[in-house]
């Protein structure tokens, strides 16, 4: 029996947006997420010129944002996401992919750069694996640092690679939507860039 396999991105390929941006939004509201983002203004510069990492950019944010935030009340708010906001910003084409999928008998996997704190929920409720960026927890408190590597770009390749000898599978899909997907495309029989847009 041939073996399927399919990798998806999450934010801008299953999601309309941003989810983490977005769960920033849900938590904190509007005009604490503008004026957070504009205070790092100069820092998020600094990455968009390539000076400042993708993992550097988002520990500033997480940490300004959540720091220190117990993590029980830090859990609270993911699983409201996931039950309040989240459905609303899932395309139906990528959702109806997934199902297709599914019931073809394809292993699914998403990896992503966001943290797993909401998206693994959600993938365990659309029986889908997760591989997403990790943070750290210390005395029960949320760091804003990053466990690891932020599954982004080449760490995505790395945590495929790490988990699937991907020579066992006769077919292997992914689905991206950014150049940081662009690693994760390339070890593909099968992709898609940008597909449900």
């Amino acid at each position: 029996m041939k073996k399927v396999i399919a990798f998806f991105d999450f934010d801008g390929t299953i999601t309309r947006k941003d989810s983490l941006l977005e769960f920033i939004k849900y938590v904190k509201g509007d005009q604490a997420f503008y004026l957070g983002f504009l205070i790092h203004s100069p820092a998020l510069l600094l990455y968009k010129l390539h000076i400042v990492s993708n993992q550097r950019a988002k520990e500033m944010m997480l940490r300004y944002f959540f720091g220190r935030m117990k993590a029980e009340e830090f859990r609270d708010h993911c699983e409201k996401f996931i039950i309040e906001k989240l459905p609303s910003l899932i395309r139906p084409k990528a959702l109806h992919e997934i199902k297709k999928l599914n019931e073809g008998g394809a292993e699914i996997v998403v990896v992503s750069a966001s943290p797993e704190n909401w998206l693994r929920t959600w993938c365990d409720n659309n029986g889908i694996k997760c591989l997403a960026t990790k943070l750290i927890i210390n005395d029960n408190r949320i760091t804003g640092k990053i466990d690891g590597k932020n599954c982004h770009g080449e760490e995505k390749v790395t945590r495929i690679k790490s988990l699937y000898n991907l020579n066992d599978f006769s077919s292997v899909y992914a689905y991206g939507d950014t150049p940081g997907d662009k690693p994760m495309l390339s070890l593909a029989t099968i992709r898609f860039y940008k597909p449900f847009r």
